[in-house]
């Protein structure tokens, strides 16, 4: 069994490769502030697009997660990140054997009946083969690329280059614990150990949920830099944005309880939003929803979940002063009342449909892509002025993944009581509660601990 290793010729080849395209946006910029030049952040942001782009790796991966935080960066800044494609090109079949063997060992392929030479799907970190067992069960095979521990940890020190150009940039919010968290995740997503642990904990989790399928793990053929897996057949969800208003309905209520329910039962999300990751399976019963890729799930603290269902109650009922305690409870520190509303114009946003008891849309007359965007605009301009504020850690991947759901329900065309499914979900909350079935199924599933938590 392989046991890729963060390495010291793996960092430094990494920043030899990083170093010169970065190094250069850097200092275009840097150059530009000394000389009492303007920048053009339009074409700056295309000029660093072009380098991440051409990189590949975590730090284009990193990339495209401070893209999909709302004002995080400037806008020309996302507008161009977001275009950073999540499949890359795959690595050829002399690659593909040459790792299956490092993890398999040389006879690797006697233990398939059949393993496809051409990659089924590749992205920043790896990419997935499928497979026949002997016993005729089709598989999928995720592959991690070589020396990605090094290039992570090169490519998070020049996450620290990123934050600071936007710091200089702009003030309104501190990046510190939002570059932490982004940190801490992305190292967790090399752990396919994890990863596998993963995907016995939303087995378990979702066990309720027939139409909610997660991949069983193949132990056997699994090792931490290879986890084999049973194949999902499905078709991708925008297959279905022209399917009658009853299925698009059914699809949008499975992914709102597959993401809903283990956040306010056991306190965690599937974090990362991308839409590769959601297929949807036709059978005799109707419509299922496969959940794909568990890298990318974030663990909250039971405080945190019970501080989520506070303010939904707070904003609803009106009750100031537990609106307040609620940010607080999240770890947000030295509120102003003009801080206060600038993040109430946010929750006002992520919560106005779960408080609104009738059957609507996510948001009237906005495109995926301009989801949330005016909101954020408004809070960015008065953090500007009032801030900054430091939001706490919890919120990188809470906020992503609520944008990226909000997104494929507006893709779907969805029309729901959102109210009424998330009273559902939080019925009798109890945060004690919480922190026991929390406890009781990580334990099961074999969850590590978090990374920041060790």
């Amino acid at each position: 069994m392989a046991k890729d290793r963060n390495n010291l010729g793996g960092r430094v080849k990494r920043y030899a490769r990083v170093g010169g395209g970065m190094s250069g946006v850097a200092a275009r910029y840097m150059g530009g502030k000394l000389l009492g030049k303007e920048l053009d952040k339009g074409a700056h942001a295309k000029e660093l697009r072009a380098a991440l782009g051409n990189l590949k790796g975590p730090l284009m991966k990193v990339a495209q997660m401070l893209a999909t935080i709302p004002e995080f960066v400037p806008e020309e800044y996302a507008d161009e990140l977001r275009q950073l494609q999540a499949n890359a090109p795959a690595m050829g079949w002399s690659f593909v054997r040459r790792r299956m063997g490092a993890e398999l060992g040389k006879e690797w392929s006697s233990r398939f009946e059949r393993f496809d030479r051409e990659a089924a799907a590749a992205a920043s970190l790896g990419q997935v083969h499928k497979a026949i067992s002997h016993d005729g069960q089709p598989l999928a095979c995720k592959l991690q690329y070589p020396d990605m521990q090094s290039a992570v940890e090169a490519d998070l020190k020049q996450l620290g280059l990123l934050i600071s150009l936007y710091q200089r940039m702009d003030s309104a919010i501190d990046p510190d614990e939002l570059a932490d968290e982004i940190a801490s995740r992305l190292r967790e997503e090399l752990d396919y150990e994890r990863e596998a642990a993963h995907m016995a904990l939303y087995q378990s989790m979702l066990a309720h949920e027939p139409k909610i399928r997660v991949p069983q793990l193949v132990g056997d053929l699994s090792t931490p830099q290879l986890l084999t897996m049973d194949w999902l057949e499905g078709r991708p969800i925008l297959d279905f944005t022209d399917a009658s208003q009853e299925v698009r309905n059914d699809l949008a209520r499975l992914l709102f309880a597959a993401w809903w329910y283990p956040f306010s039962q056991y306190g965690v999300i599937h974090g990362d939003p991308h839409l590769g990751n959601y297929t949807v399976s036709e059978g005799g019963d109707g419509y299922g929803l496969n959940l794909l890729d568990f890298g990318c799930v974030r663990i909250f603290p039971p405080q945190f979940v019970a501080g989520v269902v506070a303010l939904y109650r707070g904003l609803k009922t009106g009750d100031e002063a537990a609106v307040v305690a609620a940010y607080e409870s999240w770890g947000f520190e030295n509120l102003s009342t003009e801080i206060i509303e600038a993040l109430n114009i946010w929750a006002g946003f992520i919560y106005g449909p779960l408080m609104d008891d009738r059957v609507r849309s996510i948001a009237d007359g906005i495109s995926p892509g301009a989801y949330g965007r005016k909101e954020a605009f408004e809070v960015h301009k008065r953090l500007k002025e009032h801030g900054p504020v430091r939001p706490p850690r919890e919120f990188v991947f809470m906020d992503r993944a609520a944008i990226g759901l909000g997104a494929v329900f507006l893709h779907l065309g969805a029309e729901l009581n959102f109210n009424d499914m998330f009273e559902a979900a939080i019925d009798g909350f109890d945060v004690t509660e919480l922190e026991k079935r929390q406890k009781s199924a990580l334990e099961r599933a074999g969850v590590p601990p978090r990374i920041d938590e060790i």
